[in-house]
C-alpha cells in the first residue's frame, strides 16, 4: 500500500511506464441476432431488476490511487544500511538486510515493497518494520497481484470485497486519463486484500496495486496517477 501523500494502479505481467501496452481483454461470447423476443411486460421487468442491480452496487465520487512495486536498478542514491526480519514470521526484527541506495529505500517504505537487484523483495508494513521475502506482499503477508490487489478501509470496504472500476473520472488537473492506463484498471479484477497506514485511508479511497515500476522516471509516466471521481461495482 502506498503511504505517502498519494498513498499508493510483481507484476506477473509487466506494466509499461510509457502508457502504451494494455492487458488484452478476452472476447465476450457471441450474442445470436436469432434470439426470441421477450415479451413487452417481460422485458421491461428485465430491465427494471437489472436497473436496481446495477445502482445497489455501483457507487461514484471514489478517489482512486496506485501503487507499485520500486524496482532497486531504477534508484539510486547514498548506500543505506536496512535492518528488519530476514523472514516474514517476524515483527520490529534486528537482522542486518543489506545496503540500498537510499530513494530505493524511501520508495519502499511509500509503496510497501521494492525488488532489489538480487531479485529478492524487500517488503515494509506500518506494524512489521522491513523484512526480505520471495514475493512482494501485503501489509498482512498475502502475495500482492497486480490489477487484482487493492486497499481500502476496512470500515468502508471489507477485506475479501471485489469490485470493478467502470469509470475512471479525472485526474487532479481536469483532463481523462490515458486511454490505455484507463482500460487496464477497468479490466482488473480487483479485490480488496491490503489495507492503509492508519489514517491515510479515506471514506471512498481505493489504492490500486499495478505492478513493478518499468523505468527511472516511473512516477512522471500516465501509470501513476491519482483519479478522482471515479466509480466502482461491487460484487454480489
Amino acid at each position: 500500500m502506498r503511504t505517502g501523500p498519494v498513498l499508493a494502479v510483481l507484476l506477473v505481467a509487466a506494466v509499461a511506464g510509457c502508457g502504451t501496452d494494455e492487458p488484452v481483454a478476452e472476447p465476450g461470447p457471441a450474442v445470436s441476432s436469432a434470439a426470441p423476443a421477450a415479451s413487452g411486460t417481460a422485458t421491461a421487468t428485465a430491465t427494471a431488476t437489472r436497473t436496481t442491480a446495477v445502482s445497489k452496487n455501483t457507487s461514484s465520487g471514489w478517489e482512486i490511487t496506485v501503487y507499485y512495486t520500486a524496482v532497486e536498478d531504477f534508484h539510486d542514491g547514498a548506500d543505506t544500511p536496512v535492518t528488519g526480519c530476514a523472514k516474514l514470521d517476524c515483527k520490529d526484527g534486528r537482522d542486518d538486510l543489506g545496503s540500498y541506495p537510499s530513494d530505493f529505500v524511501d520508495a519502499v517504505k511509500d509503496e510497501g515493497t521494492g525488488r532489489t537487484s538480487s531479485g529478492q523483495y524487500l517488503n515494509w508494513s506500518y506494524d512489521i518494520g522491513f523484512w526480505l521475502d520471495s514475493e512482494p506482499r501485503t501489509s498482512d503477508g498475502e502475495r500482492l497481484t497486480a490489477f487484482v490487489s487493492a486497499a481500502a478501509d476496512p470500515d468502508v470496504l471489507p477485506q475479501g470485497t471485489g469490485f470493478t472500476i467502470t469509470a475512471c473520472g479525472t485526474q487532479d488537473d481536469g483532463s481523462a486519463p490515458q486511454e490505455a492506463v484507463c482500460a487496464a484498471l477497468r479490466d482488473g479484477a480487483w479485490k480488496i486484500s491490503d489495507e492503509f497506514t492508519p489514517g491515510l485511508g479515506g471514506r471512498k479511497h481505493i489504492d490500486a496495486y499495478i505492478g513493478p515500476e518499468t523505468s527511472a522516471n516511473f512516477t512522471d509516466s500516465d501509470w501513476y496517477i491519482t483519479l478522482n471521481g471515479a466509480e466502482l461495482r461491487t460484487a454480489g
